[in-house]
């Protein structure tokens, strides 16, 4: 059978697909990588850890960052402020065999930009460039980086820094279209990512907004990216993937996808699995009728039998 062709590459990393699962904290974890990957998406983000937790051996850093070889390419994400920190640690997250290491500095979160971490980088672009500067000359893999506008309005300066991260050897760019202090308020500004795409010769990945399976090809179409990131909008939805909008999607389908996704996540977590997969299930029952009921019964289960037998049950009352 003939190799199809990559959509585009990441240095020498052929990637097969225009869509691919942002990362998420909360969201973009092993078992649900997995369920996107195996809908379609292109390739997988680990949720973001701080360095810190790499180099003091954080068990809770260990779990965020296992991954399934079928992932693959798999991009482990990192954030800091630390030059020499970030540099350690990406050392040895390279031992972990990602394909990819990728740099945050994209996350609003006060917590985390108001100390000069994630977003908090867009305020000073030559330390971008001294860190891309170090992880370049020190690492095998590919580096690369999610970043937003800037700031504030006041300070879009997104432009200079794709061309900072390019000059010092970054290997593709994702830019989200809003500004750190914009949060998730307004519009995404998807002519910013088409001016980023202008601007440099590496691969560009377009995030913001794209809502429904006809956004991905408008956000190309308008910006030129090469890939496509969706975030909030593959949160229960992970046909988005397969091309499928969520009104497509049958009831079969999506309970499928429940005990399917129920499993993975019983079998990473252990007992707590399936109180965390309480979350995804919110999601993938948005829509569906008659379900108030069996949603509050669903959020009380405390074994994985007995919330099957709910869902189960539920499918039956609908035929």
């Amino acid at each position: 059978m003939t190799q199809p062709h990559p959509t585009f590459m990441i240095r020498h990393i052929p990637i097969y697909g225009e869509a691919m699962l942002a990362p998420l904290a909360g969201y973009s974890d092993k078992p649900y990588r997995l369920i996107c990957r195996e809908c379609g998406s292109a390739m997988s983000y680990t949720e973001f850890v701080a360095v810190e937790g790499i180099l003091h051996g954080n068990n809770r850093t260990w779990q965020i960052l296992q991954f399934d070889p079928v992932e693959r390419p798999i991009v482990m994400q990192i954030f800091g402020q630390d030059e020499q920190k970030i540099e350690e640690a990406a050392r040895r997250l390279e031992q972990l065999g990602p394909d990819i290491i990728d740099l945050n500095m994209g996350c609003s979160v006060p917590k985390v930009s108001a100390r000069g971490e994630g977003a908090g980088l867009l305020k000073d672009p030559a330390k971008i460039g001294r860190i891309f500067a170090r992880l370049t000359r020190v690492l095998s893999v590919p580096v690369t980086g999610k970043i937003r506008l800037g700031w504030d309005s006041h300070s879009l300066n997104y432009v200079e820094v794709a061309k900072i991260m390019e000059d010092n050897g970054a290997a593709l760019i994702a830019v989200h279209g809003r500004t750190k202090q914009q949060g998730y308020n307004i519009p995404a500004n998807w002519q910013a990512i088409g001016e980023v795409k202008q601007a440099v010769k590496i691969p560009v990945i377009g995030n913001g907004d794209v809502k429904v399976v006809a956004d991905i090809a408008q956000m190309k179409d308008m910006t030129g990216c090469d890939g496509v990131m969706i975030g909030r909008a593959a949160i229960g939805n992970p046909w988005i993937f397969q091309g499928k909008d969520i009104q497509e999607v049958t009831l079969s389908e999506k309970t499928e996808i429940i005990y399917r996704h129920l499993d993975l996540m019983v079998n990473f977590y252990g007992s707590r699995g399936l109180v965390l997969f309480r979350k995804h299930v919110i999601k993938y029952m948005r829509g569906l009728t008659n379900i108030a009921h069996f949603r509050t019964k669903l959020m009380v289960a405390t074994h994985p039998e007995e919330f099957v037998a709910l869902v189960q049950e539920y499918e039956s009352a609908q035929i």
